[in-house]
C-alpha cells in the first residue's frame, strides 16, 4: 500500500538524498514545501537553481566562488596558505576573524581505504601555487584531526619542507570547559605534544 502519493513521494525521497536528512526530517520538508505559497514555493525553487548555476571553483584556492576568482583570493596577501579538507573549512576558520592569509581547498584527504590517493586531491595544485609565488612565507596544515586529516597533513608537510617553506599545524588538544577526566586519551596526548610556554 502506497503511503505517499507520488509527488510527496518523490519530493520526501528527494529530501532523504541530503546528509543527516532522515525519514521524518524529508517529510517536514516535503509538507512545509506543499504548505508554501506558490511564490514562497518559486523563490525556493529558483534559489536552488540559481546557487547550482552561479557557484563555481575559485581557479586558485577551489574554495566556492561567484566568479573564476573568489574575493578571498582576489584581496589578501597570499604570504601564508591556510590548506583545508573542504569549502565549509574555509567558513569555519573565516568566522575567527583571526586570520588574514589566503587558503587552499583540498577537496578531500588522503584514504587508501576508501581509494582515496595524492593524485586524487589538490596536492599538485598546491604545490604549483608555492611553487608560482614566492611570496610565500607559511603552510599551515589545517585539516581535521583525524586518520585522514594526520596523514594528509604528514604527506603535504614531507613535499613542502624542502622547499624552505615554513610548515604549522593547527594545535589540537583538550577544549576548554573539558574535565582531564572526560578527556580520551588520544586527546590528552595530543595536548601533551602541543602544549605551549606560558
Amino acid at each position: 500500500m502506497k503511503v505517499y502519493i507520488e509527488p510527496i513521494g518523490k519530493l520526501i525521497n528527494e529530501f532523504s538524498k541530503l546528509p543527516g536528512v532522515g525519514q521524518k526530517t524529508a517529510q517536514r520538508f516535503a509538507y512545509k514545501i506543499i504548505n508554501m505559497s506558490d511564490e514562497e514555493a518559486e523563490a525556493f525553487a529558483q534559489s536552488i537553481l540559481s546557487a547550482k548555476r552561479d557557484v563555481h571553483y575559485c581557479k586558485i584556492c577551489g574554495n566556492y566562488s561567484e566568479g573564476d576568482v573568489c574575493d578571498i583570493c582576489a584581496k589578501r596577501s597570499s604570504s601564508s596558505i591556510c590548506v583545508v579538507k573542504e569549502p565549509k573549512d574555509v567558513i569555519a576558520i573565516e568566522k575567527l576573524n583571526e586570520f588574514d592569509g589566503v587558503y587552499h581547498v583540498l577537496h578531500g584527504t588522503i584514504s587508501p581505504m576508501d581509494g582515496v590517493g595524492p593524485n586524487d586531491i589538490r596536492i599538485k595544485e598546491l604545490l604549483e601555487r608555492i611553487g608560482s609565488n614566492p611570496d610565500i612565507k607559511e603552510v599551515i596544515m589545517a585539516t581535521n584531526p583525524d586518520v585522514e586529516g594526520e596523514a594528509t597533513a604528514m604527506y603535504i608537510t614531507r613535499l613542502i619542507k624542502p622547499l624552505g617553506i615554513k610548515v604549522t599545524r593547527l594545535a589540537h588538544g583538550i577544549p576548554i570547559g573539558t574535565d582531564l577526566e572526560y578527556a580520551d586519551e588520544v586527546t590528552l596526548s595530543r595536548a601533551f605534544i602541543d602544549r605551549k610556554t606560558l
